[in-house]
């Protein structure tokens, strides 16, 4: 029987513990220890099968036992240091207040999903755990920044497996009145989805002094059809998903204004909200009488695009048909015809009836774009160079700040510990000068850290798989032997991450023969464990666990390898802590950034990774393994063969033998493999700074929401001024910009030594354009082997006379300071006071 309607009951804390409530309305506690101390010492069981939720602890806890505690003096004090510890957060001293006027105004970060804490979960994995991690960093270094994003009422699905290792979904109902989220009174937003108007309210989540504001169309002024747009993350077809990204993009600053929060910075977390910036342009049209490309460099000089996709499958496009009914009538407010409309999302070449890419629009209306490693950046310059025609790949105005996680988040409590007795307790906010001196801490203590958390992994694999064989139907005596599942002393190598294709989680398998030999070897024995997701939708990636169950299911090796079902942030903590080698295997350059092993490695595990991603940049020998790269290959089979290779080569001639080599003065009751405990302290030293989600967050402040917010200032002050002058030169310069060529190129090319200086003149025809619109540029460098310029520099030329002719001269002295062939050509690029870079226009002449 069904309950007709449902309402939530709150309980009613006596007095005394009223602070209680206070402390799990922030979700500070998903990351504070102390506070999530508090909660578990009212009832340990009940926090444990909350999946550590305070607010359904409290709803669960017996009445008598609050009441219980109200009395109890020794905890009343406890929860008002806590209360008070969380207050004085909220108002200390930050890194952000040590620098006066970095910029004013807010970031109003944008993402379609936010990973904070397992009892919130509006996630499905690293895109949303890497939002969470932002704005809990933002706290942290106090970043005037809020969260905007949606609210599903049935977030991601939760996973279970059929007997046969098949995954299963289901969608859980949640309720928002029962999470750590206030509903904002009053708050209504509303857009337009073609014909019908969607309204959706506002909650409120707090992290720690970051706001989170969600958007929610589950409510009664909808259409039965229009409640279900927020239903599920990532859930049914293109249209839902268009819909979806409407009310975030659109709605999202809709719900800024209304909250009154004025943001001088949009920062679009991949290109889902990337409608945020066509209602920008709308707003400035409509209220300040701008015309369209005034108000489009407006809105774009504040406006940061980061892009997390190294593969063009991986963006969302929509129809031509769907993109006109649902902003037809935009197009037709801001005076721009069907085909303009479309080409805000189309490459320069794309016909008008292809689809609309959202990373496209994403590039064009931000004036700041970037990937999430190096070498991503390097993809997505690759990926998205078309956009600037003339411009060379590696000049291409798409940046990078690589990610980074959370440290308090993620690592474990014996190890955050022993880092508050090396480092100082600032290393989890990123506050340390050097991470150095964690390589002096004594073996012993290093490894009796970690060993306390690959046991607690080992309690929780067994508990897990116990759990979920019951589930199947199993009888209790068919799942005795989880009691014996994994051995805390045995090598452990984790892999647990969303399961698609490209990552490959089944390149172990491919030689089953000598993964059998790891697994059971008495003398130096090694276990796996898996973890992680397919898409609903995803048949290969499902193809894949169901794969890695099937072998886990051999007696032979299931008390050596195993996969857990519903992967979360809570399984995902385990497996981080306790890993002593956190294992990657993607087709390079597919993996953006993989954060996965930035947690790992806070936990003191060794990275074993194809240098992708994070660890492409950041892989040193002494630090980790790097599995090589077959990218040459171009049959599939072969090259997985040949990494599968380098892979098991790493397992069995290094990491084994390293991790199972014990020190003969340890051989007592606890053997500490004291070599490789040493190299596990120095990957943290090497790698805890670079992995921070601080130093992340800085970056950012510095590199991209500073010039973002300084920009759209000088656009915008004294009644968009900036905004106009820019657009008239844009528009003169793209108009002439066909009279622009370099004619002339006169340098001496005979042999020259070393440390002398040469002249380089240069005939230029600017046609009406003058000197003062263009940067003439020397570009010069060593010859290649197909004649290109490699190891380019470019310096800007001096104008001198113009000819008769209106050909200008330019000359610059080119020094020889490298010896081998060199090479020099000049180009031609525009110059203003506003523009940000003088390739953003994508206008180069070069000499012929």
């Amino acid at each position: 029987m069904k309950a007709v309607r449902s309402f939530t009951v709150r309980p009613r804390l006596p007095a005394a513990i009223a602070g209680l409530d206070r402390l799990a309305a922030n979700l500070r506690w998903a990351w504070h220890r102390p506070t999530r101390a508090l909660f578990a010492s009212i009832d340990a069981d009940i926090w444990a099968g909350t999946g550590h939720d305070p607010r359904l602890l409290l709803a669960r806890v017996a009445p008598e036992r609050l009441n219980d505690l109200a009395a109890d003096t020794s905890f009343v004090e406890q929860v008002q240091r806590v209360v008070a510890d969380l207050e004085e957060s909220l108002t200390a001293p930050s890194w952000f207040d040590s620098t006066p006027s970095r910029f004013d105004g807010v970031v109003a970060y944008f993402s379609p999903e936010f990973g904070i804490a397992e009892a919130v979960p509006q996630y499905s994995g690293g895109l949303g755990i890497l939002a969470g991690d932002h704005l809990k960093a933002a706290s942290d270094l106090g970043v005037p920044l809020v969260g905007v994003g949606l609210f599903y009422r049935h977030g991601y699905f939760r996973q279970s497996l059929s007997v046969d290792g098949w995954q299963q979904e289901r969608f859980p109902d949640l309720d928002p009145y029962a999470m750590s989220m206030e509903l904002c009174d009053g708050v209504r937003v509303e857009v337009a989805l073609g014909d019908e108007r969607l309204h959706a309210q506002v909650w409120r989540a707090e992290v720690g002094r970051t706001p989170l504001y969600l958007l929610d169309a589950d409510i009664d002024d909808n259409s039965d059809e229009l409640r279900l747009v927020t239903d599920r993350l990532y859930g049914g077809d293109t249209e839902h998903r268009l819909r979806q990204e409407i009310l975030l993009g659109v709605g999202g600053v809709r719900m800024l204004r209304a909250l009154g929060i004025e943001a001088t910075v949009f920062h679009t977390n991949e290109g889902h909200a990337g409608f945020l910036g066509l209602e920008r342009i709308r707003q400035l049209m409509a209220e300040r009488d701008l015309p369209f490309d005034e108000a489009w460099l407006a809105a774009r000089a504040g406006c940061v695009f980061t892009t997390h996709t190294p593969v063009p499958a991986g963006i969302d496009r929509f129809p031509r048909e769907l993109i006109e009914r649902y902003f037809g009538a935009w197009a037709m407010e801001v005076g721009l015809s069907p085909d303009e409309l479309m080409a805000i999302g189309h490459r320069p070449e794309e016909e008008p009836d292809e689809k609309f890419n959202m990373a496209v629009m994403g590039m064009r209306l931000a004036e700041r774009r970037n990937g999430v490693a190096a070498l991503h950046g390097e993809v997505s310059r690759e990926m998205f160079g078309d956009l600037w025609p003339g411009v060379p790949v590696d000049e291409v105005p798409i940046g990078s700040v690589t990610n980074g996680v959370h440290p308090a988040t993620w690592t474990s409590a014996e190890m955050s510990a022993l880092y508050d007795q090396t480092l100082g307790t600032g290393w989890a906010t990123g506050d340390v000068a050097d991470w150095h001196a964690l390589d002096t801490v004594s073996p012993p203590e290093a490894w009796r850290a970690h060993v306390a958390a690959k046991e607690r992994l080992v309690g929780f694999c067994r508990a897990t798989m116990r759990r979920s064989g019951l589930a199947r139907g199993l009888s209790p005596s068919d799942v005795t032997w989880t009691d014996e599942l994994l051995d805390p002393s045995a090598l452990t190598i984790c892999f647990a991450r969303r399961f698609a294709t490209y990552k490959r989680a089944t390149l172990l398998l491919s030689q089953p023969d000598r993964l059998r030999a790891l697994l059971t070897d008495p003398q130096r024995p090694v276990q796996f464990v898996f973890a992680g997701k397919a898409h609903p939708a995803d048949e290969a990636g499902k193809e894949l666990i169901r794969q890695i169950v099937t072998f886990a299911s051999d007696p032979a090796v299931r008390l050596r390898f195993c996969f857990l079902e519903d992967y979360d942030i809570s399984v995902s903590r385990h497996l981080l802590q306790g890993a002593d080698v956190w294992l990657n295997t993607p087709l390079r350059p597919q993996e953006a950034c993989g954060t996965s092993g930035m947690k790992a490695t806070l936990n003191a595990a060794l990275n074993c990774s194809v240098l992708d991603g994070w660890w492409a940049e950041c892989f040193e020998p002494d630090v980790g393994w790097a599995i090589s790269s077959a990218e040459g290959v171009e049959d599939p089979a072969r090259r997985d063969e040949l990494e599968a290779n380098s892979l098991f080569d790493l397992l069995e001639q290094q990491v084994v033998p390293l991790y199972h080599r014990i020190d003969p003065g340890t051989t007592g009751e606890e053997p500490v493999p004291v070599d490789w405990v040493r190299t596990m302290m120095h990957s943290v030293a090497v790698l805890g700074p670079k992995v921070h989600a601080a130093r992340m967050v800085r970056d950012y402040v510095t590199n991209l929401y500073e010039p973002s917010a300084n920009h759209g200032a000088a656009l915008t002050d004294e009644g968009f001024a900036g905004a106009a002058e820019l657009a008239s030169w844009r528009r003169r310069v793209l108009e002439a910009w066909h009279q622009v060529h370099v004619d002339v190129v006169d340098a001496d090319e005979s042999v020259g030594d070393l440390a002398t200086v040469r002249t380089v003149t240069a005939r230029v025809s600017l046609g009406t354009l003058g000197p003062g619109d263009v940067e003439v540029q020397l570009v010069s460098g060593l010859v290649g082997q197909a004649g290109e310029l490699e190891s380019r520099t470019a310096v800007e030329m001096i104008p001198g006379e113009v000819g008769d002719d209106g050909h200008h001269t330019y000359r610059a002295e080119l020094r020889l300071d490298a010896p081998g062939r060199r090479g020099l050509t000049v180009r031609v690029v525009p110059r203003h006071r506003l523009l940000v870079d003088p390739l953003e226009l994508g206008c180069v002449a070069w000499a012929r």
